[in-house]
């Protein structure tokens, strides 16, 4: 029988046969580690239906959400020397959620393992802070728990996925010592792909570490974007910002105090923070400070009162009491979470 005279509905069953086979090869090959983020001023590729593609934030992504039954709020408390203060009980925390006391169910304080991810800034505004940078990312992971999960991604004009928990601290030290920095600053597409990544990590708790200079040049998506992701996330967020000396009245200098601000936003409200230093020498101190603070903080667990599942942002406060030897003490925690749908 000749091609013309093929039947209209057989050329549809077979059609329809290799759309199913294509589909179907399609969907085993995708993984976490697959998603990239495209700078935006490279053309998108031909369009596919991964999260990459598709123009809305809160379209893109399924928001993680805290388990309604039971909260888990990370709390770090430092004395005025930046020491952690690991001496309280659970009588010495007071935690409200709006203006609703409520009551502490859960209380912990032991270094268990955690979910972490490294994002470090190979610009070429970083090149010469690189050596500092190398050894900022050793210092963290010497204070790291054995069964500790983690990532390190790099990032310039576009991140990338430099190594996970199947390779070793040396072989992941090894291949930051062959890169050098160059290109743009794609700092709000690294938290991004940061955050992507933490939502199938092994341990509830999770956090990143970002070093970097603050500026940010090439990314997609922009503060709002970022931020709503983080309050979405239950990850904690710590930055090491680089501010290169300027004498006070130089514009660069006022430009560096915003980006510090820019990530101070998307730190805080996660529980962690932004450390600023002046130079690059005190980078790797500051990073053995934050491993430090990870593996000393107190967790608190409370069942909300107000049980709606109505998707809204619950502010969450938490106070620890006066005491003659907690006169001055300061307090991270995360700042809410974003109630559960139903």
């Amino acid at each position: 029988m000749s091609k013309s005279r093929v039947r209209p509905i057989f050329r549809d069953v077979v059609c329809l046969f290799l759309a199913t086979f294509l589909l179907a090869t399609f969907a085993q090959t995708q993984s976490v580690d697959d998603v990239h983020v495209i700078p935006r001023n490279e053309p998108d590729p031909v369009p596919m239906p991964s999260l990459s593609n598709v123009p809305s934030l809160e379209v893109r992504l399924k928001p993680v959400r805290v388990d309604v039954d039971l909260v888990l709020v990370p709390v770090t408390v430092t004395d005025l020397s930046n020491r952690p203060v690991m001496d309280l009980a659970r009588q010495d925390f007071t935690l409200f959620e709006g203006n609703t006391e409520e009551q502490i169910q859960y209380f912990g304080a032991e270094d268990a393992p955690i979910s972490v991810g490294v994002l470090v800034d190979l610009s070429g505004s970083m090149k010469n802070k690189i050596d500092d940078v190398r050894q900022a990312v050793d210092q963290f992971f010497n204070n790291a728990n054995p069964e500790d999960d983690y990532f390190v991604i790099t990032f310039a004009d576009r991140p990338a996925l430099l190594a996970d928990t199947t390779q070793s601290i040396a072989t992941i030290q090894a291949k930051l010592a062959t890169m050098e920095p160059h290109g743009n600053t794609a700092l709000a597409d690294a938290i991004y792909m940061g955050l992507l990544k933490l939502r199938s990590a092994k341990y509830r708790r999770k956090a990143l570490l970002i070093i970097s200079d603050g500026g940010d040049n090439f990314s997609r998506y922009n503060l709002r974007e970022v931020r709503n992701l983080a309050m979405e996330s239950d990850a904690q967020i710590y930055a090491i910002d680089v501010c290169d000396a300027f004498p006070i009245f130089l514009p660069a200098k006022l430009s560096e105090l915003a980006e510090e601000r820019w990530l101070s936003q998307i730190t805080d409200i996660t529980g962690g923070r932004t450390i600023a230093v002046d130079n690059g020498a005190r980078i790797p101190g500051a990073a053995s400070r934050i491993s430090l603070e990870l593996r000393n903080q107190y967790v608190l667990g409370y069942r909300p009162r107000d049980t709606a599942r109505d998707g809204k942002w619950r502010r969450i406060r938490v106070r620890v009491a006066h005491r003659e030897n907690l006169k001055s003490v300061q307090i991270y925690f995360k700042t809410g979470y974003v109630a559960p749908r139903k």
